[in-house]
């Protein structure tokens, strides 16, 4: 959890590693999500359309990244203005870590507000994702 007062302009904030990415995960996320695309769960169906087997759902990651951001954020922020972009694809055995950066604080109408670069990376400096988020103090 941050707090305003102990944030800075261009501070990197400590990152989340998540477990590798397993089939049987992809599945399961398939089944809450209602995304049974066969490029998530069938590797056969997922090498002939040109990929090396089954491929993360994109939302999975920006799932990875929400959580990281809802601990940033712990009591004392409301994250507000999520967006994300997906640069890669993931695959089981990734191990996806999720980065933040201030990019902006400033205070309008009384409020106090900071920008978040994001980034969700599978190796160093391999983006899967990226995105910001403007946390409500």
């Amino acid at each position: 959890m941050v707090s305003y007062v102990d944030l800075h302009e261009g501070q990197q904030l400590e990152s989340l590693t998540k477990p590798a990415v397993t089939k049987v995960q992809l599945v399961k996320y398939a089944g809450a999500s209602g995304d049974f695309n066969p490029l998530h769960t069938d590797d056969a169906f997922a090498q002939k359309v040109g990929m090396p087997g089954v491929i993360a759902h994109g939302m999975l990651v920006m799932g990875f990244l929400s959580e990281y951001v809802m601990k940033l954020a712990g009591t004392t922020a409301v994250p507000t203005n999520f967006k994300m972009r997906f640069g890669a694809i993931t695959v089981p055995g990734d191990q996806i870590t999720c980065k933040a950066l201030v990019n902006r604080m400033y205070v309008e109408d009384g409020k106090q507000f900071v920008v978040l670069d994001l980034t969700a990376e599978k190796e160093a400096s391999h983006v899967v994702g990226s995105g910001q988020v403007v946390l409500k103090f």
